[in-house]
């Protein structure tokens, strides 16, 4: 499928197998390898290219017939800011909506640029999962100066 952003800005977005996408852009959004080869196989991967370039990618894993778990979404760092991430959770919503999914859910930290970006599409905080980055990851999370400890989960129901 194509979406056009701006005049001249037109963005194509489809289903790939989740080997096609650069395990470099899903880096950007988690940067522990270990844990992106945790959701990789069975997911349902897409990407957001324009002239041929990957700019952005989406994974995600179902966890039942009525619940999918949203792992990981990101884009290429010389494209954020230009609608390109939520251009595809967008698309991904609606896919997921017509595959039959109730809800979306993810985790993400409790504080940064992701919390809101989730929460301007309709995300809202499920539940906490305490000291989730310690326990999980090698090395340490840090945004804005503050470390990264706790994982928000949260959820967007499809009706």
């Amino acid at each position: 499928m194509q979406i056009q952003l701006n005049p001249e800005n037109m963005l194509e977005i489809q289903e790939v197998p989740a080997v096609h996408i650069p395990l470099q852009l899903l880096l950007e959004a988690d940067p522990c390898e270990k844990q992106i080869a945790t959701y990789l196989t069975g997911s349902l991967s897409f990407i957001a290219r324009r002239s041929g370039e990957i700019l952005g990618a989406c994974v995600l894993k179902a966890h039942n017939e009525q619940q999918i778990e949203l792992f990981n979404i990101a884009v290429n760092p010389q494209t954020q800011g230009q609608g390109i991430g939520a251009a595809l959770l967008r698309f991904v919503i609606a896919e997921m909506k017509a595959l039959g999914f109730k809800q979306i859910v993810l985790g993400t930290g409790t504080f940064g640029y992701q919390l809101t970006f989730y929460q301007r599409l309709g995300f809202r905080v499920d539940g906490v999962i305490k000291n989730y980055f310690i326990d999980h990851y090698e090395d340490a999370i840090i945004e804005c100066g503050i470390q990264h400890k706790d994982m928000l989960r949260l959820v967007l129901e499809l009706h």
